[in-house]
């Protein structure tokens, strides 16, 4: 039985590849498949906000990136259509609240690492045209923007272009995502940025020391850009063998002590199903950027399992407002801010 806490939250999740498990089947599949497999999960999970990533797979790359790109924004926008009584394909704050309101799944597209757009700054405009509103520059190898976090031994800042990207992003009211950055990407981001920054689904290098976290100094310079980090549920970005939730759980209060309880959301980065669910049998995944693939936390494989985050936050003693704000409160506070809203168009 879901906590009467959790009914009552509103519920973020920033980062859930099922795009990927979509786009991988054959377009008159695409409405029917998110209304019978995923709309169940997300429905069970409560959740109210999905931020949707386009993420395009070593296969696409690089010939194939921008067409893949664009099959998957058609993807999201032909579920929104075609499961309109139950979701809404949201491009600004108000839309959100709007679709929240009417009981209905908020979605969010957002592009992960931009293969698609590689050095093509402009085309930030056309992607944003086409609804997309949360992009990230990186993967985990080297980008024409700059360097994703498995190239940290390099040491590297943004590329020119990179540095372009986050003026125009900022520009359009696209939101910076700095998951899967390099840190001296990240780094540079921050002292780059004049709007707020996010990271959809990263988790505290304090606690393991793995390169998809971020330091605290790195948290600390989101919080003050007024910006959300979202904790990554994915288990071995968490601890060398500890799996359980108490495990997640010393993420989210980490992060809480260091950039404050508004500062703070959920990134889950359920990946069991969508690796299954596109990896071909001959081809099994046994890792995923060295660490092990097939280890996720007890109960938390999918978004159906979010109830147990509040229960464990409950557990740990959280004041029920705390819980409120980083369920989703955050994220939502921050999306209705900053969603959409072009930087001419911002106050002075």
């Amino acid at each position: 039985m879901t906590d009467d806490l959790h009914t009552r939250a509103v519920v973020a999740d920033t980062h859930n590849d099922l795009l990927c498990s979509v786009a991988s089947r054959e377009p008159d599949q695409w409405v029917g498949y998110f209304r019978d497999r995923w709309l169940p999960q997300l429905r069970d999970g409560g959740v109210d906000l999905q931020i949707l990533p386009v993420f395009i797979d070593d296969p696409y790359r690089p010939e194939g990136a921008l067409r893949r790109t664009l099959r998957m924004i058609e993807a999201g926008h032909r579920i929104a259509e075609g499961n309109a009584d139950a979701v809404s394909l949201c491009l600004d704050g108000a839309d959100i609240d709007r679709t929240i309101a009417e009981g209905r799944i908020a979605l969010v597209l957002a592009l992960e690492g931009m293969p698609g757009i590689a050095e093509d700054v402009e085309l930030l405009e056309t992607v944003h045209r086409l609804g997309v509103r949360v992009g990230s520059i990186a993967h985990f190898g080297r980008s024409a923007f700059g360097d994703g976090s498995g190239e940290d031994a390099a040491g590297s800042r943004l590329t020119r272009p990179g540095v372009r990207a986050v003026a125009e992003m900022e520009r359009i009211g696209m939101l910076f995502d700095v998951s899967h950055l390099g840190s001296g990407g990240v780094d540079h981001v921050l002292e780059l940025a004049t709007r707020p920054v996010m990271a959809t689904h990263s988790s505290a290098r304090a606690l393991f020391d793995h390169h998809r976290n971020l330091t605290d100094a790195q948290v600390a310079g989101i919080a003050a850009t007024g910006g959300v980090i979202c904790v990554n549920f994915f288990a071995p970005y968490l601890h060398e063998s500890e799996y359980t939730l108490d495990t997640l759980v010393d993420h989210f209060e980490h992060l809480v002590s260091v950039a404050g309880v508004e500062h703070v959301g959920m990134g889950p980065d359920f990946v069991e199903e969508v690796i299954a669910d596109t990896t071909p049998p001959c081809c099994v995944q046994d890792t995923i950027e060295g660490v092990p693939a097939g280890r996720y936390l007890p109960g938390l494989e999918g978004p159906e399992g979010l109830p147990l985050v509040t229960a464990a936050l409950r557990g740990r003693g959280w004041d029920e407002a705390d819980i409120l704000a980083v369920l989703g409160g955050n994220v939502q506070r921050l999306l209705r801010a900053e969603l959409g809203v072009r930087g001419d168009a911002r106050p002075a």
